[in-house]
């Protein structure tokens, strides 16, 4: 699938489930990393993961597309289009469409620190760098060392 393909898609989508016209862009993002897809606030435009599409193929970038234009909809209508507003809810719900894509790769696909305990060893993984002065183990308080 191309960028001219999802946009047909999405504007699909859009008179099929919403009934009414999207008028902007939508497009692949190879940049995204750890969501399904972004609706933006300034352009309106809808950004998928070409990720979500490789992996687990069109009826998952079509739930994404769902959930993206329930944003688009909702923010263009001045209503409440954030995830925890009433208004996104009900609407997610009447279209089908889910709270949350799955992921395209697991915690222990995305740790890139292991620290361990200096004086019990406890193990602990990270995706993000932890301030060793301020955290200790868990189990026994002691400093962490980075391995």
């Amino acid at each position: 699938m191309n960028d001219n393909e999802l946009q047909y898609l999405v504007e699909y989508i859009a008179l099929r489930y919403f009934d009414d016209t999207f008028e902007h862009r939508a497009y692949f993002n190879k940049r995204l990393r750890t969501t399904g897809g972004r609706y933006m606030l300034e352009s309106h435009h809808i950004e998928i993961n070409p990720k979500q599409y490789e992996l687990f193929g069109e009826e998952a970038v079509r739930d994404i597309i769902k959930h993206e234009l329930c944003h688009y909809f909702l923010h263009l209508q001045g209503k409440g289009y954030q995830h925890k507003d009433t208004d996104f809810k009900k609407l997610c719900q009447k279209v089908g469409a889910p709270r949350f894509c799955q992921p395209t790769m697991t915690y222990n696909e995305r740790v890139n620190h292991h620290y361990r305990c200096r004086n019990c060893g406890q193990d602990y993984y990270r995706i993000r760098r932890v301030n060793l002065v301020k955290m200790r183990c868990g189990q026994c308080g002691s400093k962490l060392k980075e391995l």
